[in-house]
């Protein structure tokens, strides 16, 4: 049983609304990954100490996704992310007068919390304008993070070429204003409070199947998000500085970041579909299995040719995952909690794209190879794994029981 303002011809405007500010605001977690070899170079540091501006956004990211997801719970989404576009736009400027890598990174901590507001919060807020389709809803406009990362790195790096980083967050804080605010005005009406009643009823009888609490499996996702997303930064963090030190260069890389994010929102986008028919859990781990695949084939392939193909296939594989954890939240928890537990998993989520990030720089410094870094990704990628086979065994036993 549904609302009538379920999946209806306002909950896709919506849609398409959230989906162009989250194309727009997502920016923000992307810009430092092409700038990074000439922030290296003009300050001097190592593969490590210029990771730590995406390292701190990342941690940004993470932490503004369970504040913000909260915040749009209690005050609306609208209110929300006129705060967070000017405090994006203040952190690009910020940036661009940092005067050494640490003051630099302070500047991309804040980045990260304004841009947060991109990814889980407005996945939460579309969530409720949803229930047979809510599947492929969640998809697009998760999709818009990577929309955004498949776009504005191809664009960006022709102003880095010309007029260097600097000009590139200047036009950025521009764009992040005279876009999102706008926007953000089109999203100001409110769920009727017995929509969020019929999901809430849905959401019970899923969770029974499962037989943890919400705050339990809370943190188990979270767990398992850290697990997956450790493994998916090594290639999406890296990929620009392993084709520099391949000698292909960063205009390489870059466009092989754009590839990896173009087949992630392929991939996103079929997830959608597909949890709509097998539900989060199933989705999740199918991703997952992929993900794990595609990673293999990183190490014995590093030819330019061979990477641009490796690079399409790692982001058909792993695109759909981290939008599945959504569904699983929203599937198995009370949607009146849904800003603040979507963002406590995206939170883990992204702090695992943080941790990867750093880590994978660490290991390169330590052995002047990224091979190992694959590996470690790898290994993390099996922890995922084995905590959703656990899940998925547990709420089939729990089913079969009930049934008998």
């Amino acid at each position: 049983m549904t609302h009538p303002i379920h999946d209806s011809r306002y909950s896709w405007l919506r849609l398409l609304i959230t989906l162009a500010i989250a194309t727009v605001v997502n920016v923000g977690m992307w810009a430092v990954i092409v700038v990074m070899p000439a922030i290296e170079t003009e300050f001097g540091a190592g593969r490590a100490a210029a990771s730590m501006p995406y390292t701190l956004t990342m941690i940004g990211f993470a932490f503004g996704n369970m504040w913000l997801g909260k915040l749009v719970d209690r005050l609306g989404v609208t209110k929300a992310l006129i705060g967070a576009a000017l405090l994006s736009a203040l952190s690009y400027l910020l940036a661009t007068l940092a005067p050494n890598i640490g003051l630099l990174s302070v500047a991309h901590l804040l980045l990260g919390l304004g841009t947060s507001i991109g990814f889980g919060p407005l996945i939460a807020d579309i969530s409720h304008w949803f229930m047979r389709r809510r599947g492929i809803a969640v998809a697009l406009v998760a999709s818009g993070n990577y929309l955004s990362g498949a776009i504005w790195p191809t664009l960006l790096s022709g102003i880095l070429q010309r007029e260097g980083w600097q000009q590139v967050y200047l036009s950025l804080a521009v764009i992040t204003l005279i876009t999102v605010i706008p926007l953000s005005l089109l999203l100001r009406r409110q769920l009727p409070d017995e929509a969020h009643g019929t999901a809430a009823a849905a959401a019970q009888i899923k969770a029974q199947s499962v037989g943890f609490s919400p705050r339990a499996l809370q943190y188990i996702l979270g767990l398992a998000g850290i697990g997956c997303c450790v493994a998916m930064s090594m290639p999406q963090v890296h990929i620009v500085s392993y084709c520099v030190g391949l000698g292909y260069g960063p205009a390489v890389g870059a466009e092989m970041l754009s590839l990896m994010l173009l087949g992630g929102v392929v991939s996103r986008v079929i997830s959608g579909l597909v949890a709509d028919q097998l539900g989060g859990l199933s989705t999740l781990l199918i991703g997952s299995v992929l993900q794990c695949i595609a990673l293999f084939l990183f190490l014995p392939y590093d030819g330019m040719v061979s990477l641009y193909v490796v690079s399409m296939l790692f982001g058909l594989a792993q695109g759909g995952i981290v939008p599945s954890y959504a569904l699983v939240v929203r599937e198995y928890m009370p949607p009146q909690e849904a800003g603040a537990r979507v963002g406590f998993v995206m939170m883990m989520t992204i702090l695992g794209m943080a941790l990867g990030g750093w880590m994978s720089g660490w290991i390169y410094d330590v052995t002047g190879s990224y091979q190992l870094a694959f590996i470690n990704g790898i290994v993390w990628n099996g922890l995922n794994i084995a905590i959703l086979l656990m899940l998925m065994k547990r709420s089939r036993s729990r089913g079969n029981a009930a049934l008998a």
